[in-house]
């Protein structure tokens, strides 16, 4: 250092708080190292109009059966879904345009807020898989254009959809009416009441596991003196095994159902009466709509509010609200105990038939 100018020195830290400042700008950035030489930093990622970026048909294919595994046949179909409207709305190109135009797209074709959500984060899956195998960092920066919209946030109301013991009865006789007119078997007839009383008894769900149970499972279970069906974790919607009381009139209906059958046959006639129900048009007595099958789970949720029915039996014999951490490490139910609190409310309880 020559003698009488003043030493200058610059620490690290000053360094990178100058680079901070400046790390907006679209320019380069000239940094002095310690040793005085420039370091040219980089451009921020963005994702400007005239940047494109491409993928084959075979890279989107390859990221939907990465997805899919493991999944729930309802879960596959919106994947293929998502993988179409992506496709058809780029063609392998990722640019401004192309992604923006897939947003509108979904946007338009969809009225709800859950399906924009499955096919939007998709998208952005998809974008963040395309980084990684092309170890590209810039596909990531369009995820900003498949951003969901946002919602105002609605009040909350209570369900209008209110289904009444009334209703079921309703269901029953309308079956047993249709077998008389002849414009159903009674084999049909003996196949569709059952599963009305279980659904309405039991309130598991019609597809995720009625549809699932066998009748070897139901032989099992009308062994004991106090028949509980256990529910296999692969046939509940939330993959947790657990425990079914059969209420009296379940056993009953369910009985004729079992002779001459093997085990490993399903039990219900889920689509046959999935499609004839829909075409019915059974209308409701509390508003105005049609029988579905998801009517018979709302009927034990809302029947179980009116007989007083204890929660913790009730969430565990619906699996509904049971995620918290007294259910995941403390809370097992035993059979018999299942059995006997479930009836403790539900034993009185017996449709019209």
């Amino acid at each position: 250092m020559r003698t009488g100018e003043q030493a200058k020195t610059v620490d690290l830290d000053t360094l990178i708080a100058i680079r901070d400042i400046l790390e907006a700008d679209k320019e380069p950035i000239h940094v002095a190292d310690v040793n005085g030489a420039g370091i040219e930093e980089p451009r921020p990622i963005s994702a400007s109009a005239d940047l494109n970026l491409y993928f084959s048909e075979s890279d989107l294919n390859n990221f939907v059966a990465h997805r899919k595994t493991g999944l729930a046949a309802k879960s596959l179909d919106w994947i293929d879904r998502a993988s179409l409207a992506l496709w058809e709305s780029t063609r392998g190109e990722i640019s401004h345009r192309t992604v923006k135009a897939l947003r509108d797209t979904v946007l338009d074709k969809y009225a709800s807020p859950d399906s924009h959500s499955k096919v939007l984060s998709f998208a952005v899956g998809f974008l963040k898989f395309l980084a990684k195998t092309k170890m590209e960092p810039r596909y990531t920066s369009f995820e900003v254009y498949l951003e969901m919209p946002r919602a105002v946030k609605e009040r909350k109301s209570v369900t209008e959809r209110i289904v009444t013991k009334d209703d079921i009865e309703n269901v029953l006789e309308y079956i047993k009416r249709a077998e008389q007119r002849g414009d159903i078997s009674t084999e049909k007839s003996a196949q569709y009441s059952p599963f009305v009383i279980f659904g309405a008894f039991t309130g598991q769900r019609s597809l995720a596991t009625m549809e699932k149970l066998t009748v070897g499972q139901f032989r099992e279970a009308l062994k004991a003196e106090k028949p509980v069906l256990q529910v296999e974790s692969s046939q509940d919607k939330i993959r947790m095994s657990h425990f079914v009381p059969l209420h009296p009139q379940v056993v009953k209906a369910v009985q004729p159902l079992l002779k001459g059958r093997k085990k490993e046959e399903r039990v219900f006639a889920y689509v046959s009466f999935l499609m004839w129900i829909k075409r019915q048009k059974i209308t409701m007595s509390r508003f105005k709509g049609h029988f579905v099958l998801g009517d018979l789970r709302k009927f034990a949720e809302q029947h179980g509010d009116t007989i007083q029915w204890e929660q913790s039996n009730r969430a565990y014999v619906l699996t509904h609200g049971v995620s918290g951490v007294d259910w995941r490490f403390y809370k097992h139910p035993l059979p018999d105990s299942v059995y006997d609190i479930y009836m403790n409310y539900w034993g009185s309880v017996s449709f019209k038939t």
